[in-house]
């Protein structure tokens, strides 16, 4: 029997780790029957056996972690994080994280300062299960889904692995009520803001050192849709990210530049349409036109997916009753 003292102070504010009524804190425990946590304040004692108390730890790392992107801890976010199954720690993940974590089976990639990229919902992982056998793959639903940062971690595990030789991050420039045109500077200054979410998915997974030296050597490629006509895209991981801004035509075109060994990953939100006319955009469409087509997967994310602040569900479900 052995005893272990995890101090909450600095990683999670304990109001938001017990949770109201201390609902977080009992769905935890519930999660660990073999070792008696006892909460005081700041401060959690673990009494159990050691193999307990390390699994605990870890997760719990992985949790603190999570508060620290998002700034929140829910029932479902201790479900998704604790229900993981536990796999041996490997030479691979030492060396990727630094810092000896124990990986676990929907580890997608090793980001930044040890930062584990999983798979954190159904469709989540249903979107890298897919990605095993497809080439091409549909991800649509609603904001804050995971969609386009699993798409992204996907891209840099394949690039770290040599599966691929470049990356490839697109999207339409369409705007969303702001006019691009009013912005300082050139073209490329203009669209950075509008890209900007791309590029903080990439900051998370690849050190900024090596990202830069990417970015000017090719490696990692970020432009807007316009700049895909004409290219043929080989050896490349290509991401299409607000697809619903595109019209069957754009998103034709895009499709057609697939190349040799090349992994296509198209992302959008059709309750985010920013086009003038919303019955103009080809998503849809296009996924009806492709669903049958051997090599070629769909995932449909809904709100039960949303893992940014336990708000955002709310704010779409609101949104959707209104429409």
């Amino acid at each position: 029997m052995s005893e272990k003292i995890v101090d909450l102070g600095g990683v999670i504010d304990p109001a938001d780790f017990y949770g109201p009524g201390n609902a977080n804190y009992d769905r935890l425990a519930a999660k660990f029957p073999e070792l008696k946590i006892v909460g005081r304040g700041s401060v959690l004692k673990l009494i159990g056996a050691e193999a307990q108390i390390a699994r605990f730890e870890e997760r719990f790392g992985q949790l603190a972690a999570y508060y620290g992107r998002y700034g929140h801890v829910s029932p479902e976010v201790i479900d998704q994080i604790f229900d993981v199954p536990t796999t041996l720690r490997t030479t691979e993940a030492v060396a990727m994280t630094g810092e000896g974590a124990v990986g676990g089976e929907d580890v997608i990639v090793y980001g930044n300062n040890g930062t584990v990229v999983r798979a954190r919902t159904e469709n989540q992982r249903k979107l890298v299960e897919l990605y095993a056998k497809n080439d091409l793959l549909f991800a649509v639903g609603p904001a804050g889904s995971g969609k386009t940062y699993t798409a992204i971690a996907l891209a840099v595990r394949a690039l770290k692995n040599k599966e691929v030789r470049r990356i490839i991050l697109t999207r339409p420039a369409v705007e969303a009520g702001e006019k691009l045109g009013f912005l300082p500077g050139d073209l490329k200054e203009k669209l950075d803001p509008y890209l900007q979410p791309l590029y903080d998915a990439l900051n998370d997974m690849i050190p900024p050192k090596k990202l830069q030296d990417y970015m000017a050597e090719g490696v990692v490629q970020i432009a807007p849709l316009a700049y895909m006509r004409g290219r043929t895209l080989d050896n490349a991981f290509v991401i299409l990210d607000e697809a619903q801004n595109t019209n069957l035509s754009q998103i034709k075109m895009f499709l057609t530049r697939m190349g040799r060994n090349a992994r296509f990953i198209v992302t959008g939100d059709m309750t985010q349409v920013d086009l003038p006319n919303r019955q103009d955009s080809g998503l849809l469409p296009a996924i009806e036109l492709l669903r049958e087509i051997r090599g070629i997967g769909v995932v449909e994310f809904d709100r039960r997916d949303i893992v940014r602040h336990e708000l955002v569900k709310r704010i779409v479900q609101a949104f959707d009753r209104a429409e």
